[in-house]
C-alpha cells in the first residue's frame, strides 16, 4: 500500500520511535525530505518553493487542513516564497510511520498546486 493511501494511527506514547534502519528504509518513499536532528530528536523536513507569499500561505493552509483531518500536526514556517514543513511525533520524541505518511500526503498537495513539478 502506498503511503498516500494510509491513515495516521493514534500514537499514545509508549511506542518506540523508528530506528535508524527503519528511517533509512522509509526515507526513499518521500524524496525531497531530509532527516534533521534537533535536540536529539529526528524530524522530517522539506522546504517547498512558491513564486509569492500568497501561494505559500495558501499551501500552509492546505497542509493545516490535512493535519487537522489526520490528527497529526507539523511545524509550518511560512515565508515569502517558501513553506518549510517539519513532521515528527512529539509523544515519542522521534519519527513514526505517521510522519512518513504525512510527508507523502504533503507532497501530493504540493504536486497538485504546482501542476506536477
Amino acid at each position: 500500500m502506498e503511503l498516500t493511501e494510509m491513515k495516521c494511527v493514534p500514537c499514545r506514547g509508549g511506542e518506540p520511535p523508528l530506528t535508524e534502519e527503519e528511517i533509512a528504509a522509509w526515507l526513499p518513499h518521500v524524496p525531497g525530505w531530509q532527516v534533521v536532528v534537533r535536540e536529539g530528536i529526528p524530524q522530517l523536513e522539506r522546504t517547498f518553493r512558491f513564486p509569492n507569499f500568497r501561494e505559500a500561505l495558501a499551501f500552509t493552509l492546505q497542509v493545516g487542513e490535512l493535519a487537522e483531518a489526520e490528527g497529526h500536526h507539523p511545524v509550518l514556517i511560512t515565508r515569502w516564497g517558501s513553506v518549510t514543513v517539519i513532521w515528527w511525533t512529539h509523544k515519542i520524541r522521534g519519527l513514526h510511520r505517521n510522519d512518513f505518511i504525512m510527508a507523502a500526503k504533503t507532497d501530493v498537495l504540493f504536486s497538485r498546486r504546482s501542476g506536477g513539478s
